[in-house]
């Protein structure tokens, strides 16, 4: 990731690069952070990842990217990143925050993809209920106390009303993370003749600024830049 900040950075120095500061894609097991030893639970050690958050940040700050993004969901993982860029001389490197992430279904074409699903136990651990609504709101005024300069609700499809309670909550700006699942539906069904892939893809994405996003992450942003255009 660090290699290819530097590269895009060199390349196109106008675009925006933003790291996904997590640690599943680089740990055997799959899961985002340290595990006690003989534990098939899947519970991370919550501290001891934060200092390891905290070096990953830092390099990805140093190798180009413009927004840390930590989406490991650990607690006071906000905090422990923003020390750590501060220390570093990177005080003016926003934090993009993974604040309300949910357990969800809908990842799972990218963990295919990536390869990257837990070997054992699941995420549930450290990521949100998602019969949980009141939970984003107490994860969100958590991160703001810590620092965060945006915040994240990811899936974005299902989490439509957790966007716009978050966006009632707070000033800042707000991101919607269209994720591979909800993708992959619109295209399967494309690929069927089910549905117009482009009105049905830009009526979604107009849903989720309705519902409060100002920023939104999407497979289907390439497309849609040039439907736009």
């Amino acid at each position: 990731m660090q290699k290819a900040a530097t590269a895009v950075k060199v390349a196109v120095p106008e675009l925006i690069v933003i790291a996904d500061t997590c640690l599943c894609e680089y740990t055997s097991h799959g899961h985002c952070g340290y595990l006690e030893v003989g534990d098939l639970t899947g519970r991370v050690l919550n501290d001891p990842t934060l200092e390891l958050l905290k070096k990953t940040a830092v390099s990805q700050a140093k190798a180009g990217a413009d927004i840390i993004a930590p989406s490991g969901m650990m607690d006071g993982f906000v905090q422990a990143i923003r020390i750590g860029l501060d220390e570093a001389g990177y005080q003016d490197t926003p934090i993009l925050s993974y604040a309300a992430k949910y357990a969800s279904s809908y990842y799972g074409p990218f963990r295919d993809a990536a390869d990257s699903a837990p070997q054992f136990g699941d995420r549930r651990t450290y990521q949100m209920d998602p019969a949980n609504g009141r939970e984003a709101i107490r994860e969100i005024e958590l991160d703001i106390a810590e620092g965060a300069d945006m915040l994240m609700v990811k899936p974005a499809l299902a989490y439509m009303d957790i966007i716009w309670r978050v966006k009632e909550a707070t000033n800042l700006p707000v991101a919607a993370y269209n994720v591979s699942g909800e993708y992959s539906m619109i295209k399967a069904a494309a690929l069927n003749g089910w549905i117009d892939e482009q009105r049905v893809v830009m009526e979604t994405l107009t849903g989720f600024k309705r519902a409060g996003s100002d920023l939104i992450l999407t497979y289907h942003a390439k497309d849609a830049a040039r439907w736009l255009s």
